[in-house]
């Protein structure tokens, strides 16, 4: 099972390399040239790599601990976004990230 749990973790931080590098190549004048883009193309691969850590890791893990498991990606993208591309982190959003840690949490408790 600890395979499984670093496949699941390795496969969600692929995840959010992919979706830095997506936002990277978002910079382009048209969808085609957005798609095309170096950085996005990259971040698709990424997110191809980060499936398959996920379909080994639903080997082990049960789905509705490992698809809930993921959103720690958004908590994870939230606060590189806060840090890298200055966007912005008020009451709100740090609360919709604890309460994302939290459900994480109890569910992963129950497994």
């Amino acid at each position: 099972m600890t395979l499984s749990i670093a496949a699941l973790a390795i496969g969600i931080l692929i995840g959010v390399a992919g979706q830095m590098l997506l936002k990277a190549g978002a910079s382009g004048e048209t969808l085609l040239k957005q798609f095309l883009a170096p950085q996005s193309i990259l971040g698709l691969g990424l997110y191809f790599a980060a499936a398959l850590c996920y379909m080994y890791a639903l080997r082990k893990i049960p789905v509705s601990v490992a698809f809930p498991s993921v959103s720690l990606s958004y908590v994870i993208v939230a606060l590189l976004a806060y840090w890298m591309l200055g966007e912005s982190m008020g009451p709100l959003k740090l609360a919709g990230i604890a309460l994302i840690v939290g459900g994480v949490f109890l569910i992963t408790r129950q497994a």
